[in-house]
């Protein structure tokens, strides 16, 4: 028989403003007897973490927040993104990735009522327009030449050109873009089409490192990585920052 604690439960987080709790039961533990469910679609839980820091009492409702928002995601990922894994793994779907016979574009853009492809390649007109995939997807198919050559020339300049919802245009480097150059006559960027001959390409000398067991993690900002007031390089990073990673025992940047 659950004691008298565990029959009166605490208040319930502050309300959760994303998507809404469906499948997920929350229990209380009682201090003197098994496992106690409550009735309710959305049952309450308690979380270790507030016993190891009280002090985390005060800030429950923002952390349940994170960890409904997470629950949540989740299972829109795995049902409908096979998994957080596959999504992260989103390179491969948008951005300029090759298809048979010429280069596939796909951009994210939920709030597009129509979106163009301008650039170099076509005098940044509205002459390469994108096909509403659903989901927020929206994609180009870019042939190639007669002669097996890409449609965009190497180094090419572009920008994705959009349509909102609401009426409004505005012009984005895409998301996915490899690389991205600034105009400094306006100081704004242009997204590139990056995709130099194989000769031209960086053959790494070394071998990739082995997976490590578990991750240590250290997080990294190579601009900011100098004790100079500048803007560090990656130069100065290789040099003077990643082996005092290494020393520390870190095996992730």
């Amino acid at each position: 028989q659950a004691s008298s604690a565990a029959r009166v439960a605490p208040p319930l987080p502050p309300p959760y403003f994303g998507p809404p709790c469906t499948s997920h039961r929350w229990v209380v533990h009682a201090p003197s007897s098994p496992l106690t469910e409550l009735a309710g679609s959305c049952a309450i839980m308690a979380l270790k973490i507030f016993e190891i820091d009280p002090t985390l009492q005060g800030v429950q409702g923002q952390i349940w927040d994170r960890v409904n928002g997470y629950k949540w995601w989740k299972e829109e990922l795995e049902a409908k993104e096979g998994g957080i894994a596959k999504f992260a793994e989103g390179y491969k779907i948008f951005g300029f990735n090759r298809a048979e016979g010429g280069f596939t574009f796909r951009e994210w853009l939920p709030n597009a009522k129509q979106v163009f492809l301008a650039g170099d390649f076509n005098e940044w007109h509205n002459s390469t327009p994108l096909e509403n995939e659903g989901f927020g997807r929206w994609c180009v198919f870019l042939p190639d030449n007669k002669d097996g050559s890409p449609m965009l020339s190497h180094p090419c300049q572009l920008k994705v050109r959009i349509e909102t919802n609401d009426g409004e245009w505005i012009e984005r480097v895409p998301a996915w873009t490899k690389l991205a150059w600034q105009d400094h006559t306006t100081n704004l960027f242009n997204g590139v089409f990056w995709e130099p001959p194989a000769a031209d390409r960086y053959a790494f000398r070394h071998p990739r490192p082995a997976k490590p067991e578990n991750l240590k993690i250290y997080e990294a900002h190579v601009g900011m990585g100098s004790c100079e007031p500048k803007v560090a390089t990656y130069a100065d990073f290789a040099r003077d920052v990643l082996p005092r990673i290494k020393r520390m025992g870190y095996n992730c940047v």
